[in-house]
């Protein structure tokens, strides 16, 4: 054996391979030892924080290593050669590996992948409705892996030649009986590249290696981030099992002022139940019990309204003092005052079909609001003051002034706000004889930005570039285009804001277009059984939710004076 060992180490180190064939594991938590690898997957990290704004990724992940060994063998040691790996798909498109590929296209003259599908993560389907399940599912016995899948073919010649990426995305075959027999036969074709669509891997799609329909004028507009004098804020997460988070504003409350109770021992806390009174991952209960104590008391004013999900809104209570809040996102509650507001998005899209990545909220938010993580754009900005967290708050420091009525527009709080926009943002309003923005304009822009986001053909003219990046939003050319636009964005605002009350909708006397919605009707004969994918059953007895069955019907008569409206909300 230690023969075999040695022949193997020097075929390893010393020998010119030519061809290498994996499987590699898929495994994000594997464990990282840089020193032990010699810095391995290091090339793949190189700028991306500084060059492209991305601080999570999983480029640590098995097969990521796996294929940086491969890389190196063939590109750097023989010059030549081919690498062919079945693999999770994250790396062909995904933002975390944008220096990866770009390290890839000059390393490999041609790429070729076979998207595999099966990621039930998105829920993908194929365009006849039934679910595209991964290739390696056997009917009535394995549904297969949970993650999606692609293979990989790439080949270096050793020539200077410009790269090349062809992808393949059939879904036409859902089964997976059915993709492995369309994926044999296509090997019998004449013109193999024929049967791929070239991508086009650049710095403004992060070099991606799936091909996008995204039209020249959708790259000419400025993206969300661009529009904006201060960059958006994560929400916040808590990961205190619920502690921190409450339908009931009493119960919290409740629980919160023992927490804070220097008469309340932990031994009383852990009695009581609360999650803060047990260890977690960053959190050691009784030293963050001890720092949170020394550095503040109980605010009542603390407790404010939560959107932890779209129309899911409870009450949380706010402390900036780590480690209570697994993460606080001080930068964020300090734009959290009455009368702002926020648009929010997400840096790129996750899911497919995604769905509006768009929303609207004037409360303190969750950071998985919106899958992707939620950013928030505050419309206007304010300078936080200093306060000292053992008083209590006069509600003219950062912390409290969201309970305090809002001032006249130029003025909330202690500090003066002005309109949370570029310099680029302003010139563009300035052009439009909108030149005071501070004072008379702050939110049209976020407001027109919300409406786009609503607009359907917006959404399906645009999918795969709002898919790839912070959304691009065209600017109107005209005032009145402006303003209508940001009316429209008002309506939308308005119908997402579950803390004020919309008249028609929600108070006085319903609009005639809204009696219809949720309108419980049969075409049939009267038989109500659920045949449509409602759901399923998922761990720990809860519910999934199923695709369901979307039905387009004509306006009614009353609905026709509201018909732009309806179009912009997907009736």
């Amino acid at each position: 054996m230690e023969a075999e060992r040695a022949g193997a180490g020097k075929v390893k180190q010393e020998t010119k391979i030519l061809v290498i064939i994996g499987n590699p594991p898929y495994n994000a938590y594997a464990g990282v030892s840089p020193e032990e690898e010699k810095g391995l997957v290091e090339p793949y990290k190189e700028g991306l924080a500084a060059d492209w704004g991305i601080k999570k990724f999983n480029l640590d992940d098995l097969y990521i290593r796996f294929l940086r060994i491969a890389e190196r063998k063939i590109a750097d040691k023989t010059g030549r050669g081919i690498i062919s790996f079945i693999s999770n798909h994250s790396w062909i498109s995904d933002p975390s590996f944008v220096v990866m590929r770009k390290h890839l296209l000059t390393s490999f003259d041609k790429v070729w992948i076979e998207n595999l599908h099966g990621n039930r993560k998105i829920s993908e389907y194929a365009p006849d409705g039934r679910t595209s399940e991964t290739i390696f599912a056997i009917q009535g016995f394995s549904p297969g892996i949970q993650q999606g899948v692609a293979t990989s073919l790439l080949l270096r010649t050793g020539k200077n030649r410009k790269p090349m990426v062809l992808f393949r995305n059939d879904l036409n075959a859902a089964r997976a009986a059915e993709r492995r027999a369309d994926l044999l036969a296509s090997l019998k074709a004449k013109k193999l590249d024929g049967q791929y669509e070239k991508a086009e891997p650049t710095p403004a799609n992060r070099f991606s290696f799936r091909p996008a329909d995204v039209a020249s004028h959708y790259l000419g507009w400025p993206r969300l981030v661009e529009l904006c004098a201060e960059p958006p804020s994560n929400g916040l997460m808590e990961k205190r099992g619920g502690a921190l988070i409450d339908f009931d504003r009493h119960a919290l409350e409740t629980r919160m002022r023992q927490y804070y109770d220097l008469n309340v021992s932990m031994e009383q806390l852990k009695a009581s139940g609360s999650p803060l009174a047990e260890d977690a991952a960053r959190f050691v209960a009784k030293k963050a019990r001890e720092k949170v104590l020394a550095a503040e008391t109980f605010q009542p004013e603390h407790l404010r309204r939560y959107a932890l999900r779209p129309y899911d809104v409870r009450w949380c209570y706010y402390s900036a003092e780590r480690p209570l809040w697994n993460e606080p996102r001080p930068k964020l509650w300090g734009q959290c005052w009455k009368g702002n507001r926020f648009l929010m998005t997400r840096p790129a899209g996750v899911a497919s079909p995604e769905g509006v990545p768009f929303f609207y909220t004037p409360l303190l938010g969750d950071n998985d609001f919106l899958r992707g993580h939620a950013y928030y754009f505050p419309f206007r900005l304010r300078a936080a003051s200093p306060i000292n967290p053992k008083k209590k708050d006069d509600g003219n420091g950062e912390f409290g002034s969201i309970l305090q009525e809002a001032a006249p527009a130029r003025h909330v709080g202690s500090g003066r706000t002005t309109a949370n926009l570029s310099p680029a943002a302003r010139t563009y309003l300035a052009s439009l004889g909108l030149k005071n923005a501070d004072a008379d304009t702050p939110e049209l822009i976020w407001l027109h930005a919300l409406a786009m986001g609503y607009a359907l053909a917006y959404l399906a003219e645009n999918a795969d570039g709002v898919r790839q990046d912070w959304p691009r939003i065209p600017l109107p050319a005209s005032k009145v285009g402006l303003l209508a636009s940001a009316e429209w964005g008002r309506q939308v605002a308005a119908l997402l804001d579950t803390e004020t009350p919309v008249p028609g909708v929600t108070s006085g006397k319903l609009r005639p277009e809204l009696k219809a919605v949720a309108e419980l009707r049969c075409t049939g004969s009267p038989d109500f059984h659920i045949t449509a994918g409602w759901g399923h059953a998922g761990k720990e007895g809860a519910t999934m939710p199923g695709k369901g069955k979307m039905l387009t019907r004509g306006y009614r008569p009353e609905e026709e004076l509201e018909k732009p409206l309806l179009d912009l909300l997907g009736r």
